[in-house]
């Protein structure tokens, strides 16, 4: 008798407002990839569908979260336990399409779960979405009651964080917002590899976003020396950035790679 595979977890995550929801969509097109659907969830973000991880009101808080050092799970998180995958299995299996080789799970604070969601599926893989922190700052302003500056401080942290996460992570791929819109074909195609998938064709139009934050508040020089590992410069400007992917396979990593 064969032994039906068992789906593996595409884990998508990043700050609020990064373009965490544009990649969900492509690596969603994907055949074989498939998201949450149907579910009253902002997003149809699985974080708000499971009882396994507490999720209140408190947590995941746009521009709060990624530094919050109790939404840091690891691997030594008291969470790391078959009962807690069980749990997410048996709460997520419902909102996932039957035989998918791919179920993409996004949700922003997988940005500070990756760890311990490895952890408990050991076969996952991630994709954080960066996006210039002046852009993600001015998209966030509505929302969040601080002022700009704080804010880009936060974006700062927040990525010192997931440096610090990458190490211990098998499978990892980090795109820019910016990359994205400026060459979507080749985004898709890179996240298709990632997957170990065929590629496909786009299923929507990308626009630039960050065209509408045209003289938000500018980084001040000591955030612009820190943004400039990433490529970014003040005044939403865009730098090379030599990417990051992580994958145990070396064809893996060689397809996926910028």
């Amino acid at each position: 008798m064969t032994l039906k595979t068992p789906p593996r977890y595409l884990f998508i995550g990043g700050l609020h407002r990064s373009g965490t929801s544009l990649v969900n969509r492509l690596a969603n097109a994907l055949h074989g990839a498939g998201g949450i659907t149907g579910s009253a969830a902002p997003e149809n973000e699985g974080a708000y569908l499971q009882g396994a991880i507490a999720h209140t009101a408190q947590s995941g808080r746009p521009m709060h979260f990624a530094t919050n050092p109790a939404e840091h799970l690891t691997e030594d998180n008291p969470l790391n336990s078959l009962e807690t995958k069980t749990r997410l299995e048996n709460d997520w299996t419902p909102w996932f399409a039957p035989d998918l080789r791919w179920r993409v799970e996004k949700s922003p604070v997988n940005l500070t779960r990756m760890r311990l969601l490895q952890q408990l599926f050991p076969m996952s893989q991630f994709i954080i979405v960066l996006r210039h922190p002046e852009a993600v700052a001015a998209s966030v302003a509505s929302w969040v009651d601080a002022p700009a500056e704080q804010l880009i401080d936060h974006w700062i942290e927040a990525q010192v964080q997931l440096l610090g996460d990458l190490p211990y992570l098998h499978a990892v791929m980090v795109l820019r917002y910016e990359d994205i819109v400026a060459d979507t074909p080749k985004a898709l195609r890179r996240i298709a590899a990632f997957l170990d998938l065929p590629e496909t064709s786009l299923p929507e139009l990308i626009s630039d976003g960050n065209q509408q934050y045209q003289g938000a508040l500018q980084m001040n020089p000591e955030q612009a020396e820190t943004a400039a590992s990433w490529g970014y410069q003040p005044g939403l400007a865009v730098g090379t950035f030599r990417g990051i992917i992580q994958h145990p396979l070396r064809a893996i990593r060689e397809n996926a790679a910028p």
